[in-house]
């Protein structure tokens, strides 16, 4: 399942049929900075992209878009927000019959940020849940090396996001070490488009530039209902000299826990970044997953899973890049073969030319 589309089935079920509203509150955003001088301008980036995918046989299709917005309003108040627009094309009967098409559309986050100091943002509204570094730093389909979230993805990040407040900053800071925080406070919510549960959690980091290594710790702690905790750790480290990137976290829930390791490898050191072989990024990710308890419909699989995804991307000129993967799943319930393959093209641009000072 594609992180996106797991984002919008956790946040919202599995269709958002309408999409009025939010091509509403885009326009509404960047009218915000309407009057924006030439430093403020607001700022659309976002992907277009293609994705396939063929699971046990079984192949779908997504044609996609991700905008995002940036709207500042001053010196002090930034508004953000990134959108989900997409149709997921599979068989009519699972895996048999004529390819039918389910339209889905929704914001995945929506907040204000208020810059009260150099080192401290409070951030109020519908933002990404702080647990981990998948949800907030590799969602977006322009950077994720591979198509599918990490199994352990759901475990701490609840609906994917969270409603209420959240407290972000520098708590130290040296050339030699930075310390950073975040906490946040969540409320319940049935509202269709903005739906959440009572949470409280957030991560703390460490990061050494000297080994360009950082080390977090994530925490969370759902209210309501079934009442339990979430907690995570991660390391990532790119190594000086050698353009390899090794992202690795894990996570323990209520009734699962499970980790994953993934490594990049940029084939840039052959005749630069440019060159047709400094193009290739081979990738691999390993990744398990535990049951404490049997399947309690939390999106994680319902027996102990692992598996092995292999994969290769291709950076062309001008923000295109494709991504192809062959995973291996093991599981109790069966073995799977999934191929999958991503066309991406980055956008950023301003909404519109900012006037001088």
């Amino acid at each position: 399942m594609t992180v996106n589309y797991l984002l919008m089935r956790l946040k919202y079920g599995l269709i958002v049929p309408k999409v009025s509203w939010l091509l509403a509150t885009l326009l509404f955003l960047t009218i915000l900075g309407s009057k924006a001088d030439a430093q403020n301008t607001p700022l659309i980036s976002g992907a277009v992209g293609f994705l396939t995918t063929t699971n046990g046989g079984v192949t779908f299709l997504q044609p996609v878009i991700s905008p995002v917005a940036a709207v500042p309003l001053g010196e002090h108040l930034l508004v953000e927000s990134r959108a989900y627009i997409g149709d997921f094309i599979a068989p009519k009967n699972g895996n048999s019959g004529p390819y039918q098409g389910d339209f889905f559309a929704g914001l995945q986050y929506l907040q204000l940020d208020y810059i009260a100091a150099p080192k401290v943002t409070l951030t109020v509204g519908d933002f990404l849940t702080p647990f981990g570094t998948y949800n907030e730093r590799l969602t977006p389909i322009w950077i994720s090396n591979f198509q599918d979230a990490p199994l352990i993805y759901p475990i701490g990040n609840q609906h994917g996001s969270s409603i209420g407040v959240m407290l972000r900053g520098n708590a130290y800071s040296t050339s030699h070490a930075r310390l950073n925080y975040s906490g946040y406070f969540s409320v319940a919510s049935n509202v269709k488009q903005f739906s959440g549960e009572r949470a409280s959690g957030g991560r703390f980091s460490i990061y050494l530039p000297d080994m360009r290594l950082e080390m977090g710790a994530s925490y969370s702690r759902l209210l309501q209902g079934q009442q339990g905790n979430s907690e995570g750790v991660d390391v990532w480290w790119q190594p000086y000299r050698v353009p390899l990137a090794i992202r690795s976290e894990y996570a323990h829930g209520q009734h699962a826990h499970g980790y994953w390791v993934e490594a990049a490898y940029r084939l840039s050191q052959w005749n630069g970044p440019d060159s047709w072989l400094g193009r290739l990024e081979p990738v691999f990710r390993m990744q398990q997953t535990f049951r404490n308890t049997p399947g309690q419909g939390d999106q994680l699989p319902a027996v102990n899973t692992q598996r092995a995804d292999f994969g290769l991307d291709y950076h062309l000129p001008h923000e295109v890049r494709v991504n192809t993967s062959y995973s291996r799943q093991f599981a109790s319930t069966g073995n799977t073969n999934i191929w999958e393959t991503t066309v991406t093209y980055r956008f950023l641009f301003p909404a519109w030319k900012g006037r001088s000072k």
